[in-house]
Order: C-alpha cells, then sequence, then structure tokens
C-alpha cells in the first residue's frame, strides 16, 4: 500500500525531527499521541508530512472511500437571544426585523418540497427564539415522522437544546428522551466553537459552556443516538486551544462511542464582530484537517463541509485525513453563505459531488446519516446529467 510506504519513508527519514518521527512511529504502531505531541504537530510538523500520516490512517480505516449524502437544511429562525461574535448569520431579538421565524407549518412545507425526491436527510439547526420551545420542536418531529417516516431528522445543536430544556425545567437527558420519541434521530455537532474558557468567554461567552455542550452529547449517547462534533477555528485561539478541544471530544468518545463525525469548521470574518481577524489560509485548512485525523483516533470520520471551504478545497482534504464531505444540501441553508464563504448558493447534485470526488482519483459512496450505504458509486456510469434540478427550488424562509 502506497500510504504504508510513504509513512514507512518518514520514520526512516534521519534528517526528520526525531520527534515528529517518533509520532510516525506511534501511528504505525497504532499507539495514541499525547496532548503535548499534538501540540508539537501544529508548530513543527509541515503540510507534506502531516498529509502522508492523516491519509495513513484515513486509508486504513476507509480506503479510498469518500462519503456523501443526500441532504438538505431547515433552519428555523436566524433570530437569537445570544451575541456570539463570529456569527455573522444570527439577528438578535432586538433586530428581529432582519431576520425570520418560521412556523411548524413553514418547516412542513419545506419538507414536502422533497416528497417524491430520494433525500434521506433533513438537518435542522439555526437561532435561539423563546416561542420555538420544546412544544414546538416535538411538533414538528411528529409531523415530519407522520409525513416521511423514512427522512432522518439530525435536529438541533446543544446551545439550542441548552436554552429549550432550561426553559421547560427538564435534565438533558428527559429533554432529548421526550424528543427523540416525537421523532428526533440524531443530533448534529454545531455550537462546540472552542471549549477553553480563556476563548469561548470571548467569542461566544452567553451561550452554554463546554461542560453543558458535552454533556447533552453525553445523554444523547446514553439514549442510542449518534452524533456529531466541531471546532471553530482559525480565529483568536492558539494552537493549544485547539488540542484542548479535540481532547475533550477524544475523552468523551472513549466513554460512550457515540460521535460519528469531527467537522472541523473555518472562521469566516464577513459582516460580523471579528472582522477585523483574519481567516487562515487553504494551507492551515488542510494542516488543521490532518492534525485532526492523527488525534481522533477513536472518531470514525472526518467531515468537511465542501459548501464552507470550496469545491476545490474540499477535493484537496481528501488527501488530508478527510473521508467524508457532506452532502447535496440543496442551497438550504444561509448559514455559510452569510459568513462569507466561497459558495453563495450551495448546491450540488448526486452527480456532481461523484464526480468531483472521482476527479482526485477517490472513490464515492452515497451513505445515509448513520453511514449505512445507499449506493456504491465505483462503477456507476451517468448516461446524462441527472434530471429534476430539486437543488434549484427556492428556500422557504419565513
Amino acid at each position: 500500500m502506497k500510504a504504508a510506504l510513504e509513512l514507512d519513508f518518514l520514520i526512516n527519514q534521519n534528517e526528520l525531527d526525531k520527534s515528529l518521527r517518533d509520532i510516525a512511529q506511534k501511528v504505525k504502531d497504532n499507539q495514541r499521541i499525547s496532548f503535548d505531541e499534538g501540540v508539537y504537530l501544529y508548530e513543527h510538523a509541515e503540510l507534506n508530512y502531516l498529509g502522508i500520516i492523516a491519509n495513513y490512517i484515513r486509508e486504513k480505516k476507509h480506503g479510498d472511500k469518500t462519503y456523501f449524502n443526500r441532504n438538505f437544511h431547515i433552519e428555523p429562525t436566524n433570530v437569537c437571544v445570544y451575541d456570539c461574535k463570529f456569527c455573522s448569520y444570527s439577528r438578535l431579538i432586538k433586530n428581529k426585523d432582519e431576520g425570520w421565524e418560521m412556523q411548524v407549518e413553514d418547516m412542513m412545507d419545506a419538507v414536502r418540497k422533497y416528497d417524491g425526491i430520494p433525500v434521506t436527510e433533513v438537518h435542522i439547526t439555526g437561532g435561539v427564539v423563546p416561542k420555538q420551545d420544546l412544544a414546538f420542536y416535538a411538533e414538528f418531529f411528529k409531523q415530519c415522522k407522520a409525513h416521511r417516516p423514512d427522512l432522518h431528522i439530525k435536529g438541533l445543536t446543544p446551545v439550542e437544546y441548552y436554552y429549550i430544556f432550561k426553559k421547560a425545567k427538564l435534565s438533558h437527558y428527559e429533554g432529548l428522551k421526550y424528543l427523540k420519541e416525537a421523532g428526533l434521530d440524531s443530533m448534529p455537532g454545531g455550537g462546540a466553537e472552542i471549549f477553553h474558557p480563556e476563548v469561548r468567554e470571548k467569542i461566544a461567552a452567553d451561550k452554554c459552556n463546554a461542560e453543558q455542550w458535552l454533556d447533552i452529547h453525553t445523554q444523547a449517547h446514553k439514549l442510542g443516538m449518534r452524533t456529531n462534533a466541531t471546532m471553530l477555528y482559525g480565529h483568536i485561539e492558539e494552537f493549544w486551544h485547539r488540542v484542548d478541544h479535540m481532547e475533550r471530544l477524544r475523552k468523551l468518545q472513549d466513554e460512550t462511542q457515540g460521535f460519528q463525525a469531527f467537522i472541523p469548521l473555518k472562521f469566516r470574518n464577513k459582516d460580523n464582530q471579528m472582522s477585523h481577524v483574519p481567516e487562515v489560509s487553504v494551507v492551515e485548512d488542510l494542516r488543521n484537517y490532518a492534525v485532526a485525523r492523527i488525534y481522533l483516533d477513536n472518531f470514525d470520520h472526518i467531515k468537511a463541509y465542501w459548501a464552507m471551504i470550496s469545491r476545490e478545497t474540499a477535493q484537496l482534504s481528501l488527501s488530508y485525513g478527510v473521508d467524508d464531505i457532506d452532502g447535496t444540501i440543496d442551497d438550504t441553508t444561509k448559514i455559510y453563505s452569510m459568513a462569507g464563504a466561497e459558495e453563495q448558493t450551495p448546491a450540488m447534485s448526486t452527480q456532481e459531488l461523484v464526480e468531483l470526488i472521482r476527479k482526485v482519483d477517490r472513490h464515492p459512496v452515497e451513505r445515509d446519516t448513520l453511514y449505512n450505504i445507499v449506493t456504491d458509486y465505483k462503477d456507476v456510469e451517468f448516461e446524462e446529467q441527472e434530471k429534476a434540478s430539486y437543488y434549484d427550488l427556492p428556500v422557504i424562509n419565513k
């Protein structure tokens, strides 16, 4: 295997820093790297070195497979009680005229748009407002499941749940159990930002803290739900803050095995209170994916959101530890575009995703939310451009 040969080359490269050779040997021996070694990778490892090790791990876990799914987003509101400094998406309640707040029926209209279309997941997240409470989401989940039982509901982040459950006077476990019984299937990974209070209190002081975020995921895992995890990087944090963040995730994963994917989210500086902070380069994006793949040895998947980092960077990331590039999205999210992402109208057809993956000699696999294979596109050829450009349908934001 080419990846194994490249790793052996690093280990035997006498000109290479001994600490870096030792880390490469640890990876080959299937040993976990330490916190200090994680920081050392960020501070001293070059991109090529990180790519070789991350790709070795990626191919050991998944071979050439690259996963995607057919999904769409519903963003119930962009009005929010919280004031995150990095956020370009939300509007404070005092400025709510600039935002939208959907009703349950509006959200069901968004679901009904996909009747007869083979999407497998609806991803729901947005701002936090008092009237979109426990009863609101329970009602939507019930109606959604009644209308389309096969559609996987991946809904809300700990930021939203913390507020909702506190308002309902329920524990995290009780609240999640109630919503699971209403139809909730799994939870996305947003709202993690950076866990360490030294950073979190500067960029997102008024929402749930790291312990509360982690506990909500813990309770979801106890209920048998799978979840994802994110990290917002490339702003005012230092490298050790990133490693601290991943260390907390790695420890929880050791306990619960409930996380599926880790998704590094790049800080974008358009139209927010941190616009003075420059964005990091594509090289740093790739380095970050690679370190994440090396450090989070107990996470099955590292995901890159192509809509946030661009299609081209997503392709590059597949050589730096990433094995999942998310899904069709269908231009149903404004979170990325409002923050200045390259994709201002993020939508790709299945054929486009398959061809994007193939162009970098990877093996495209459509999955469902839980990584069951829906279609293996290894030998599938498209006779013509996909019909039914369902990604051209208008977004319902009321």
